[in-house]
């Protein structure tokens, strides 16, 4: 098993910035690729990005590409987001995720709770 807890959403202004943590805890942490998701209102949850285990590789969304990036600190048992340049549109829930395939944006089987990201225009 792996426990996840997200922290670091609020509101934000368009064009602001924020950075998202996720604690894991249980099983080895430096195991798991890394990554994010996120669901909108009346939207499924869509992948945002991902990190492999030694976080060298990572995969992101069209949507995010050039404004989020993932990083990751296996001393730490710690992943971030760090989302910059945010748009109205970037409003959700994020959920960290362990196990996923980071370069198809499959989830894998642990989730965190969530944290709220809202993004006023």
């Amino acid at each position: 098993q792996v426990q996840l807890v997200e922290s670091g959403g609020g509101l934000v202004q368009a064009g602001g910035s924020l950075r998202l943590s996720c604690a894991a805890s249980g099983r080895t942490f430096s195991n798991y690729a890394m990554g994010w998701f996120r669901q909108a209102p009346g939207k499924e949850r869509e992948f945002v990005g991902g990190i492999s285990w030694s976080g060298s590789r990572t995969n992101y969304a069209d949507s995010v590409k050039g404004r989020f990036t993932i990083s990751r600190d296996n001393a730490k048992n710690t992943v971030y987001l760090q989302m910059n340049s945010l748009k109205p549109e970037d409003t959700a829930v994020y959920y960290c995720n362990a196990g996923l395939d980071y370069g198809l944006g499959y989830a894998g089987k642990y989730w965190g709770q969530g944290t709220q990201v809202t993004v006023s225009s």
